[in-house]
């Protein structure tokens, strides 16, 4: 009786890795791109939910007969080491910080900057490590400049800011 070994050659075996090394090299660098689309998306996400929460933080400070129109600047620099949100242009900013954490988790543990005008956050810049940063409105980072607003201290979060409040001025 003839028995018959079944099974693949080296040649098919070779020719296959090939077509799979082909597609990988195609498809990598463009996964890649993805990536980086995916993370400034997740920062501007992240700089959106922050405005939300900070217009809802003014919202309560104003429902308890504070006056929220005079708080100016809401940040976290990330330079220092206490999880502190600082609410500046008011004098008695205790217990705001808490408030705002309890809208945004994420609050305590990024570095961002917020301008507000008349007791509402009108632009948020937050930087999500040192290469992502986003900004509420959007449109200001894209995957085209996010590296001229990559977070190399608050010199960049600040220009940040600055064009995200051009940008909400102008609509």
């Amino acid at each position: 009786m003839k028995t018959t070994k079944k099974g693949f050659t080296l040649i098919e075996l070779i020719v296959v890795i090939a077509i799979i090394g082909v597609l990988a090299a195609i498809l990598v660098p463009s996964m890649l791109g993805y990536v980086k689309k995916s993370k400034v998306s997740s920062a501007n996400s992240t700089a959106s939910t922050l405005q939300k929460a900070i217009n809802t933080t003014l919202i309560e400070i104003d429902e308890q007969t504070q006056d929220s129109g005079s708080i100016t600047r809401v940040h976290k620099d990330a330079t220092v080491s206490s999880s502190r949100i600082v609410f500046d242009g008011t004098t008695t900013a205790t217990g705001y910080d808490t408030k705002l954490k309890n809208y945004m988790e994420k609050a305590s543990k990024i570095a961002f900057d917020s301008r507000c005008v008349g007791g509402a956050c009108v632009a948020v810049a937050v930087a999500l490590d040192s290469t992502y940063t986003g900004t509420a409105p959007s449109g200001v980072v894209t995957v085209d400049n996010y590296k001229s607003y990559s977070f190399s201290g608050t010199s960049n979060l600040s220009t940040a800011l600055n064009a995200a409040a051009l940008l909400a001025s102008a609509s």
